[in-house]
């Protein structure tokens, strides 16, 4: 499955066993993150297209939240092709 992060452009390919978390670190694209179990909400962005199931019964997103395409994906597995938004500032905010 392909994974496109916007607005920077990234991609990757993820398997669908592996979280979108998991997949975009064995590709070498560090996406801000911290808990890794669905609870802090550090890596929260937005699914553009595409959908994704979650290793956890009730992640930290609101129904509110769902319905507007904010997803966790360090407890997201993709089902298919996906494009993520990623703000540039969560990205920059990393390499410092």
């Amino acid at each position: 499955m392909k994974v496109r992060i916007e607005p920077a452009g990234f991609r990757f390919e993820a398997d669908g066993e592996a979280t979108l978390l998991q997949s975009a670190d064995a590709a070498g694209i560090e996406l801000p993150s911290s808990c890794r179990n669905g609870t802090c909400r550090t890596c929260i962005c937005k699914l553009l297209e595409g959908q994704v199931r979650y290793r956890i019964e009730w992640p930290g997103v609101s129904l509110e939240e769902k319905a507007e395409g904010w997803i966790l994906p360090c407890v997201a597995e993709p089902l298919g092709d996906v494009t993520l938004e990623v703000s540039l500032a969560m990205l920059a905010a990393l390499t410092r």
